[in-house]
């Protein structure tokens, strides 16, 4: 076995490893451990899915384990022996003096006949105790047992499993047998509940559900991923609604009238609770969705292997792993090629599934994104001569944004809680907002559709050739008119794409952000999200803490600084809801709002613009991007 540590404070550690330690490394890990824990704990009880416990647990692993068994057990058969040996002799002494006693009474004495019963019980009980210790399959061992034999759980584990344990909460854990007694958007029903013979602008619209299935019953449990909209496509005018679960079949779902006009009514039924509770069972079994293909350069050729967080093989591995944030990632080594010639990367979908045959139907044959049965399809709204509100005070970075946050009218994102600099970032006010300032934008191809709109809008904005290739490459623009410098960067693994793209200056968000070093002129914009879909949400999780703690560290360093979210947002109605489906970006938008919460940063809620939109692409028309380049704007100016 070979190790290899870098020279550099705080980068990857790479080791050579044997099968065998990669295996054990696998097991005991720290992640392991909290893959381990979390499927156990949490996913156990609900979703009754056993698994295997490390062989290091439930066997004996070690030689001094092994002698220790053997040498018990000699000790306790020699008592037994010996015990059996003194117990016969007793035994035939008593016997042949109770035999002369018995031919004389024709009865053994009580008090003789109970000195024999003991001794012959307690010489086979110890006997067959020597054994007993080691003979019965070990009990599974308990939480606490698990946690204990493996490495100390850091602050982070700890912060892990708590807001896994939180999202989990947040699931139905629905079960069924037939696709009849799932959720039918056909047969379930939408009542308005405040009906009104006049709906004026700034009013609200309620609308309640009751969920039914395709029988006809009623549902007796929420759960069920939908999505509610209102829209007047004539005027490129749309919000979102907020819907509260009663968990029993029954919703509210609240609007609030922004504009005049006709307005339509949008309630979808995205995937029914037992859909949902499927699609939280699968993602969390493992990582065999995506097959990572790594490129090591080998002098005269380049040689390709695989790569993941979890490779089942006998093979070598390199190990590329973050210590400080217990980030990890491996490859398969190639023969006589050294880890650290590891340069490109690159993904596509492996045909492996967890849902079930029945569950895979149920995806089938409901449809995704399909509408719930209304009494009413468009209102109309009047004016009512009723003054629109003025937002006196400006969006400032620690706002907090509501749902609906803002709506779109024309095309255009009007904020609900704040006021927006203008309707729309013009390149005058770019010129006078962006001039000394450093932008870095960290994260997947939504922020590189930022820079790109930048480069669009800013004719004096040029991009230095930084010699990458491909569509993943980072960006960097520049405008020395303006002393201005834009960044952008892809986030660490995993990056999905079918695109070969270089990691030889790959990093995690958190290294990247701590090589920050800020001031009032720099802002950092990060998003987190759609790349990680097809993973356990644990590996998400883990990030975004990690990436919390490094805003943190800069904002002490540097507070002046501003920092901005940016949540991920809707994409296709693809058919390959097992990796894909909103529903996991929907839960991945959630852990980032507890874990960001009452922190000093910006908020753009590219959840609900998209939705208020009606944008069904994992890259949001130009609309949407510049509604949230504006929004950045005014958080930053």
């Amino acid at each position: 076995m070979v190790a290899l540590h870098s020279t550099q404070e705080g980068q990857y550690r790479i080791r050579l490893l044997s099968a065998e330690h990669g295996n054990e490394l696998m097991q005991k890990g720290l992640n392991s451990t909290l893959t381990q824990l979390i499927q156990r704990r949490n996913f156990e009880k609900h979703l009754k899915v056993k698994l295997p416990y490390p062989d290091y647990v439930t066997k004996h692993s070690s030689c001094s384990d092994l002698v220790c068994v053997i040498w018990t057990r000699i000790i306790c058969s020699g008592c037994a022996v010996c015990v059996f040996l003194f117990c016969t002799k007793y035994f035939w002494i008593e016997f042949g003096h109770c035999s002369v006693v018995s031919l004389q009474h024709k009865n053994m004495p009580p008090k003789t006949f109970m000195k024999i019963f003991v001794t012959i019980a307690v010489s086979i009980f110890v006997f067959f105790a020597s054994f007993l210790s080691h003979s019965f399959p070990h009990k599974k061992p308990s939480f606490r047992r698990l946690h204990e034999d493996r490495p100390s759980l850091t602050e982070t584990d700890i912060e892990v499993l708590e807001m896994l344990s939180k999202i989990d909460n947040l699931v139905t854990k629905a079960t069924f047998n037939h696709f009849n007694y799932t959720t039918s958007p056909g047969n379930s029903r939408a009542t308005i509940t405040n009906s009104q013979d006049k709906y004026c602008i700034g009013d609200h619209l309620t609308i309640r559900l009751d969920m039914f299935d395709y029988l006809g019953n009623r549902k007796a449990y929420g759960g069920d991923f939908l999505r509610a909209r209102i829209h007047s496509p004539e005027i490129g005018a749309g919000a979102s609604g907020s819907i509260k679960d009663f968990n029993n079949g029954s919703y509210l779902v609240n609007f609030t009238l922004f504009w005049e006009g006709n307005v339509k009514i949008s309630l979808m039924l995205f995937h029914s609770s037992e859909g949902v509770s499927a699609l939280w069972r699968a993602r969390n079994k493992g990582y065999e969705y995506i097959r990572f293909t790594g490129t090591f350069n080998n002098v005269t050729q380049n040689v390709r292997t695989e790569c993941g967080f979890n490779i089942n093989t006998t093979k070598e591995l390199c190990e590329y792993r973050d210590q400080r944030d217990g980030e990890f990632f491996y490859c398969i080594r190639p023969e006589h090629v050294p880890c650290e010639a590891f340069t490109h990367l690159m993904s596509n979908n492996r045909q492996r599934s967890h849902l079930t045959d029945l569950e895979k139907e149920l995806f089938l044959r409901s449809g995704i994104g399909t509408e719930i049965k209304k009494e009413v399809e468009i209102i109309h709204v009047h004016h009512c001569n009723r003054t629109t509100s003025v937002l006196n005070e400006t969006c400032k970075i620690g706002m907090k944004s509501p749902v609906p946050g803002g709506y779109f009218l024309k095309n255009k994102w009007k904020s609900s809680f704040c006021a927006l600099s203008s309707s729309t970032a013009t390149d005058m006010q770019m010129d006078k907002c962006l001039r000394h300032k450093m932008i870095y934008l960290m994260g997947d191809s939504t922020l590189r559709q930022w820079i790109e709109y930048f480069g669009s809008m800013m004719k004096s904005l040029q991009f230095f050739d930084l010699h990458e290739s491909g569509p993943h490459q980072s960006l960097l623009a520049l405008d020395m008119g303006r002393n201005l410098k834009i960044q952008w960067k892809k986030h660490g693994h995993p990056f999905v794409t079918v695109s070969l793209y270089t990691v030889k200056n790959h990093a995690y968000l958190p290294r990247e952000i701590d090589l920050v070093s800020g001031d009032a002129h720099t802002s950092l914009v990060i998003t987190l999200g759609q790349h990680f879909r097809p993973f356990p949400i644990a590996i998400f999780i883990r990030r975004a803490i990690n990436v919390r703690k490094a805003v943190l560290r800069l904002l002490i360093r540097s507070p002046d600084t501003k920092v901005i979210v940016k949540l991920e947002n809707t994409r296709e109605k693809s058919p390959d809801v097992e990796r894909f489906s909103d529903f996991h970006g929907y839960l991945q938008n959630l852990a980032l709002s507890f874990i960001f919460q009452d922190m000093n940063v910006g908020i753009i809620d590219a959840w609900d613009m998209t939705t208020a939109y009606g944008a069904y692409s994992v890259h949001p028309p130009k609309d949407v991007i510049a509604s949230q380049v504006n929004m950045f704007l005014t958080y930053i100016c």
